[in-house]
């Protein structure tokens, strides 16, 4: 990676202009030169953090102390930084602004924080580090997630996540009991600062999948669940296993936030969203907060997730008629 950086580096006065070039043959807004433009700096963003991260083992030394709690704070500082860099320039390159919704409510008692549980929508590209970003640079909660093993294919990210509490699980249904598991570690050990991080859908919407969950609520014997997944437009119905496993064993009191976005459902693939650029959207984003008081016991929270889900996925129903429209100012957020 650090070796790409520096070819990237010493090929950019010829590569950017036959970028600019080429682009005024492709259809689009710089198009090409936008691409290429991004590339390097997420190349950049790789390789500075990586340099880091081999300066903090060093100084750990060399490992023996990285799981302390000072070398802990370093590293999430790090991550920070990685995760502000890499959404501001996804941003500036593919035109993206947020706009926020709901009150701006945090989990604390006493003046004390609370640890917290966020259940986000998935849906279109890059909506898990736009929330990361979110969490670590805007909250100051160091978050938790349990990601898809292939992501480690990212050798910044597979390096940092397996230093600070994270958990990488193997791709279908051998994912389903180390999910549970990852979940159950993550949550039992929370500390007053972290959000652990949960996608009760599993993966992006599609009519398809969408389709086979409800099949499978009707397999298993739910066709109550099954009736009311079928009502959902725009999302997936919600996995309850890993969120009610969460709550348990997360540590008392835990505020619950659930987070739905819309604006990025077009760009799903990367074929959408090289057709789409620059995207030139506005992403919605909710927010509801759920105090650890109002979580209900363990045998209504499968129905009151449906609930929550529900709202959500009417909230984005809604919000599809003036999300992804152009907008004025591309640095909003």
């Amino acid at each position: 990676m650090v070796f790409g950086v520096i070819v990237a580096l010493l090929t950019l006065p010829i590569v950017v202009p036959a970028a600019g070039f080429a682009s005024r043959y492709v259809p689009g807004k710089w198009r090409i030169a936008r691409i290429v433009w991004f590339l390097f700096l997420y190349l950049a963003i790789e390789a500075i953090s990586l340099i880091a991260l081999f300066g903090l083992w060093v100084a750990s030394g060399f490992g023996w102390k990285l799981k302390t709690a000072e070398f802990q704070v370093a590293h999430y500082q790090l991550f920070g930084w990685m995760l502000r860099r890499m959404v501001a320039s996804a941003k500036l390159t593919f035109r993206v602004a947020i706009d926020r919704e709901g009150p701006r409510s945090r989990a604390s008692t006493n003046g004390r924080r609370r640890p917290v549980i966020v259940l986000s929508r998935h849906a279109g590209p890059g909506d898990s580090m736009m929330l990361m970003d979110r969490l670590t640079n805007l909250y100051q909660r160091r978050p938790r997630i349990v990601l898809k093993e292939f992501l480690q294919w990212d050798p910044a990210l597979d390096v940092m996540l397996h230093r600070i509490p994270a958990a990488f699980v193997p791709l279908g249904r051998a994912a389903g009991d180390a999910v549970i598991e990852e979940i159950a570690r993550l949550a039992g050990t929370m500390g007053e600062a972290d959000a652990l991080v949960i996608f009760p859908e599993g993966a992006n919407y599609t009519p398809k999948r969408a389709r086979r969950a409800v099949e499978k609520l009707h397999d298993i014997g739910r066709p109550d669940l099954a009736e009311r997944a079928e009502q959902l437009r725009n999302t997936l119905p919600p996995k309850s296993k890993g969120v009610m496993t969460a709550i348990a064993q997360a540590p008392t009191p835990t505020d619950v936030f659930v987070v739905g976005h819309a604006g990025l459902e077009t760009f799903a693939t990367p074929g959408d969203i090289w057709r789409g650029m620059p995207l030139d959207t506005r992403v919605a984003v909710r927010v509801w907060h759920i105090p650890a008081e109002q979580v209900p016991p363990p045998e209504e929270q499968e129905g009151w997730l449906f609930d929550l889900w529900s709202e959500v996925d009417a909230w984005i129903t809604e919000r599809l008629t003036t999300t992804g429209e152009p907008f004025d100012d591309p640095h909003a957020y």
